[in-house]
């Protein structure tokens, strides 16, 4: 099972949020996201358990604990869904010839 941690302390590593899941039983993966730009963390992670009886136990149990100096939000990760009517090339229709932006022929200089 996949499980969303969110409010972490941005101190904490992946590593830690393995020993606190761990509690619980077996971790497959535990990572805090990294903003690429800065390289520090973006205050949430993602944990995956094997075994739905111990990812709930530890969802139950986590959520709304204090971890770090801080209280975090333990929840089942769903994956992201995709916006009605949306083909996943994200915008309206910018080059698509519905005007003469850019199409040369006028005074449209940069």
């Amino acid at each position: 099972m996949n499980i969303f941690v969110a409010k972490l302390n941005f101190k904490t590593t992946s590593d830690d949020l393995r020993a606190l899941f761990e509690q619980f039983g077996a971790v497959n993966n535990a990572k805090v996201i990294i903003d690429h730009e800065t390289g520090k963390s973006r205050g949430f992670g993602f944990v995956e358990m094997a075994n739905e009886t111990e990812a709930n136990a530890a969802i139950e149990e986590l959520d709304g604990a204090e971890f770090q100096t801080r209280v975090i939000a333990v929840k089942v990760a769903t994956p992201q869904q995709r916006p009605q009517g949306g083909n996943g090339n994200g915008g309206g229709n910018f080059s698509r010839g519905g005007g003469n932006f850019n199409r040369g022929g006028g005074n449209n200089r940069y």
